[in-house]
């Protein structure tokens, strides 16, 4: 396997973070406050993934 198509730790745990985070947006009652927090944290590793 090429160096390019290598997944590492990193990259897996940058995924469970992020399905984390989602998950924790959909939870029902959650404080705007938070939800915005969540949000914010979400763009921010799509950033880091470069996934936007």
């Amino acid at each position: 396997m090429s160096d390019q198509n290598k997944y590492t730790c990193n990259e897996y745990r940058q995924e469970m973070i992020l399905l984390s985070l989602r998950l924790r947006l959909n939870k029902e009652n959650l404080p705007e406050s938070e939800k915005e927090m969540i949000q914010k944290e979400i763009r921010q590793l799509e950033s880091t993934m470069d996934m936007i």
